[in-house]
Formats: C-alpha cells, sequence, structure tokens
C-alpha cells in the first residue's frame, strides 16, 4: 500500500461503493467523504463506482457485472488502486484482485485512513498508535499470493544447516513475526500511556479548568488553537491534517486560567479498531471539564457531522460534560436556515452556543466570556480566617481548593483560594469575604 500512496506523482485511484434502496443520498456523502481522504493521501481519482445491492457479495463485494466493469475501468483509466467504502475481508481483496485484470492494489476505507494517520502522525505515541493499529488491522489479510509466500523455510532436500524438515511457510514466517511485534508495540504504548497519565494527574492537581477542543476533522479545531494560543500548530484545509493532540494554556483577559487540548478529528462511519488504537489520545475528550465542539458550519453536511460528533463523544463516555457548540467558518456560511436549526436544538440541551470564524477572530471574544462562565460555575473565590487549633484544615484546602495563598499569622491562618460547592460546605464557618 506505502508503495502506492508516498509517491511524489499522484496515484490514480477508483473508487467503489454499494448501497440499499433508497439510500443513494447517503452514498453520495459517504463516497465525496471517501475522495477526500484519497486527495488527503496524495491520489488522483478518476473513476467511481456504485452499485445498488441489498447485501454484499460474498466473494467480491460488487456484482459479476460491475466488477468486470471496474476490471474494464482500471485498464481504461490506468488505475493503480481501488479502494471500496466499505470494510473488506481478507478473502474480498485477494477475490477483486484476481478478477481485475490490470496490476492494482485494492484497499478499503480503513486501510486508506490508517495510511493517512501514518503520514500525519508526528509523536512518537501517535507513530505507535499507527503502527499496532496497522498491524491489528492488516495480520489477517496476509494471504499467500502465487509461490513468494507459499514456499518453505526449508526443507530435508534444501541442504541447508538447521533448515531440514517440513519448516514454515513465508507466509507464517510473516505472521509469527507481525505477532511478535504487535506484542512489542503494545508494551511500549503501555509505557508512554502511563507518562500520559502522569500528565493529566498533574493538570487535575493544578486545578486549572481543561477545555478539549473537539469535532469533526478539518472542522478548524487546530486554526481555534493557534488564534487562541499561539500554539503554531499544522492547520490545513485537508482531512486529518493534525492526529497528535496538543496541549496549551490560556489566560483570558480576566486572568482565569485554561488548559485547551486540540484532539484527533471524527469522521463518519470510523472503524471501532482505530478508536480502540486511539483510545489514550480520545480519551483527552472524556477528561476534559469543558468540551467545545467545532463545527464547520459551510459544510453542507454540517448538521449528521455533529450528530456523528456528539455519538462518538457518547461511545467514549464523554457525553453530559458542560459543552459550547462552536459553529466556525459562519463567514462563508450559506445555509443560515441550518444554523438557526442547531441553534434550536442546542437550546433545547442547555448547551452554548457561539458563532466564530477562528481564522479572523471574529466571535471568539463570546466564546472566551462563555468559557469562563462556565470555568467559573459552581465555584467560589473566597478568604479564610483559620484558627490555629483547626490548622488540619489546611491539609485539605491544598488539596482540594485551587489558587491557594497562605499567610501565618500570630492570631491564625489567613488564607485566599477558590473552592468548589462541595469543599465551600466544609470551610464556610472559616469564610470571612467572598468575591
Amino acid at each position: 500500500m506505502d508503495k502506492h500512496l508516498n509517491n511524489i506523482e499522484k496515484t490514480k485511484v477508483i473508487l467503489c461503493s454499494i448501497y440499499k434502496q433508497g439510500t443513494e443520498e447517503e452514498c453520495k456523502i459517504s463516497i465525496g467523504e471517501l475522495e477526500r481522504l484519497a486527495e488527503t493521501a496524495e491520489c488522483d481519482c478518476v473513476g467511481i463506482l456504485t452499485q445498488c445491492r441489498e447485501t454484499p457479495d460474498v466473494r467480491t463485494v460488487l456484482g459479476k457485472g460491475k466488477i468486470e466493469e471496474l476490471s474494464e475501468l482500471c485498464s481504461n483509466l490506468g488505475a493503480e488502486l481501488v479502494v471500496f467504502d466499505c470494510e473488506l475481508s481478507p478473502s474480498q481483496i485477494k477475490s477483486i484482485e484476481d478478477d481485475i485484470e490490470a496490476e492494482v492494489s485494492v484497499i478499503d476505507r480503513s486501510m486508506l485512513i490508517l495510511d493517512i494517520f501514518a503520514d500525519h502522525a508526528r509523536t512518537s505515541e501517535g507513530r505507535l498508535q499507527v503502527e499496532l493499529a496497522q498491524l491489528r488491522y492488516t495480520s489477517p489479510r496476509l494471504v499467500g499470493r502465487g509461490k513468494q509466500l507459499s514456499r518453505q523455510g526449508g526443507t530435508a532436500s534444501s541442504g541447508s544447516v538447521g533448515a531440514r524438515g517440513p519448516g514454515e511457510t513465508k507466509l507464517e514466517i510473516d505472521r509469527r513475526r507481525v505477532k511478535e511485534k504487535i506484542t512489542a508495540l503494545e508494551e511500549e504504548l503501555r509505557k508512554v500511556e502511563q507518562n500520559r497519565l502522569t500528565m493529566r494527574r498533574q493538570r487535575d492537581k493544578s486545578g486549572i479548568t481543561k477545555c478539549g477542543i473537539v469535532g469533526y476533522t478539518n472542522a478548524g479545531k487546530s486554526t481555534l488553537l493557534n488564534y487562541l494560543t499561539g500554539a503554531g500548530i499544522l492547520a490545513e484545509n485537508k482531512l486529518f491534517a493534525t492526529l497528535d493532540p496538543t496541549t496549551r494554556q490560556f489566560t483570558t483577559p480576566n486572568d482565569t486560567k485554561l488548559l485547551l487540548t486540540d484532539t484527533v478529528g471524527f469522521i463518519r462511519n470510523l472503524p471501532h479498531h482505530l478508536i480502540k488504537a486511539f483510545k489514550s489520545t480520545l480519551d483527552e475528550a472524556v477528561y476534559s471539564d469543558i468540551l467545545l465542539i467545532v463545527i464547520d458550519s459551510s459544510d453542507p453536511e454540517f448538521i449528521s457531522q455533529t450528530e456523528v460528533t456528539t455519538n462518538l463523544l457518547e461511545e467514549l463516555g464523554a457525553g453530559g460534560k458542560p459543552t459550547i457548540y462552536v459553529f466556525n467558518k459562519c463567514d462563508a456560511c450559506t445555509d443560515r436556515d441550518a444554523l438557526i436549526h442547531m441553534k434550536t436544538l442546542a437550546a433545547g440541551t442547555n448547551t452554548e452556543v457561539v458563532f466564530i470564524s477562528a481564522k479572523t477572530g471574529a466571535g471568539c471574544d463570546t466564546l472566551i466570556e462563555k468559557i469562563e462562565k462556565m470555568a467559573a460555575f459552581g465555584k467560589h473565590r473566597v478568604s479564610l480566617m483559620i484558627p490555629v487549633e483547626d490548622g488540619a484544615v489546611t491539609g485539605i484546602i491544598y488539596k482540594d481548593a485551587d489558587d491557594v495563598e497562605m499567610d501565618y499569622r500570630e492570631d491564625g491562618i489567613f488564607c485566599k483560594c477558590v473552592v468548589d460547592d462541595k469543599l465551600y460546605a466544609r470551610i464556610k464557618k472559616y469564610i470571612v469575604e467572598e468575591e
């Protein structure tokens, strides 16, 4: 696959999909997204082939006639790669390649996304996650083709010292090596994830409100983080332009400290094995105090994309958090009625809504105000006078309060801090002033 997707010259690709009666429009949307994925992978889409059928052909997904049509298209258009908008089994990949007369490779949507991830991962954790996901997905798809993968590693007649006996086929050796590599990667990733967990604990201890910037891929999450914090991370008009999470501290004009984390984008039909592989990265949304769901309001499909995002957040266990719907690219939005519809839906869920342009900064002041309001909800900035005999209370304050300042005096311990409702009730009798 890499030899096709990493050439300087764009690889000619044909996209294939099947759809059930009455779902043609959904198929068009999905295949359009697949085309954008192919463009991100530096491919040139030269043809699209779809078929209406209730169930995929067990052997080749497409019917016999359509496979013949696909074979002709590949020959006539010089296609080197065929991408199916569904998951393919190992036997289906082999059967389709065998039935196409031209020399082409066949992959599915998941393989294409994995290739993009491999190209865009920058951190060691990201690369480990991608490599592990690739091996887990492709190992069952190691299918013996011709003599190369079926030859023996050694036979009694070969005369090779240490290689006599029945030996192993090359396919078996490859599978064993892949299994060993997966085990090694899993162990290495566990160590990296432990480091991430330690960093999360440090952030929790700091008491700074954590905001997860989530949303559909290419909605403008990285652009928003760059505008607010000057993070300088890559922000391109491509799907999955950034893969690795980035956290930056941001102090609002009212001196509220926030931790903003840009997360990997979501996409329609995101394979479950990818969700599993990137769980530690996606957990940044789960451990956030506030979610900023960034929505590309200039995309005609932004309503369905928002549903994909909210459903995935529920699946990850991040549903029900304080949330702000951030409608980005409003300067390029043409469907105002759809925006009003989404605002109405959000109002019914007590979710805040703001309209911005992360590129120009328009509306970002309003967004900051809403984040500040959410961050302050349920928190109290208080001044305390603690008698010397109750000095043990300071241990609780240091543990559970934020922005703690202690001044040990002759008549007691004067303390300034920010506390939540629970701690407020415990130390209420010591409060001498509340802002």
